[in-house]
């Protein structure tokens, strides 16, 4: 999931070093549901780090494994009311609101449509409750609500190859669909 505001020339391009090396749509990778994490090591503890340098130098709300290219259950998101990121590994839902909302979204992996300024409408639950554990290997559960939830469901969603193209109603996502196809026309 991604955020937008002004940046500096400096920033700009550490966003750009980090996009470069985020996978986009149609990379088929992104429709591949991520596998289970079973090694709780160095090699795991780094790569979660790597996720949130990228995140935060594309300035996004939350990163998927999948999205660099990994088909692991690992993402990293940076709460709205905190300064402090996490890390969810082998990530799961355990009960979702019946309450749901609709808000537009971006998203990493579809940089055209976030360098366009266009957002995809989604449908998702207002609350949710999820078991994960973190790098070591050490189990919680998070209660979440609001665009915090929202942003743990997006993310959730890369886990299982899922976008927002994917959740859209077919309106909206005819719409980003001529956005991405007019940019890839474009590339060629």
């Amino acid at each position: 999931m991604a955020t937008r505001s002004r940046r500096t020339d400096s920033e700009e391009a550490r966003r750009a070093a980090a996009a470069a090396q985020i996978r986009q749509f149609p990379d088929p990778v992104l429709k591949q549901p991520a596998r289970v994490v079973e090694a709780f090591d160095d090699d795991l503890a780094a790569l979660a780090e790597r996720m949130l340098e990228l995140m935060d130098d594309a300035h996004g709300a939350g990163l998927a494994a999948p999205q660099i290219g990994l088909l692991r259950r690992l993402f990293v998101y940076r709460p709205p009311e905190t300064e402090e990121p996490r890390v969810l590994v082998n990530p799961r839902l355990v009960e979702a609101s019946a309450e749901r909302a609709v808000e537009g979204e971006g998203c990493l992996s579809l940089d055209v449509l976030l360098s366009a300024g266009h957002q995809v409408p989604v449908e998702r639950h207002e609350r949710v409750r999820l078991h994960a554990v973190d790098v070591a290997g050490a189990p919680f559960e998070l209660d979440l609500a609001g665009h915090e939830a929202r942003i743990v469901q997006h993310e959730l969603d890369h886990l299982d190859g899922v976008l927002i193209l994917d959740r859209a109603e077919r309106a909206a996502r005819i719409d980003a669909m001529r956005l991405l196809r007019q940019a890839i026309d474009a590339e060629l």
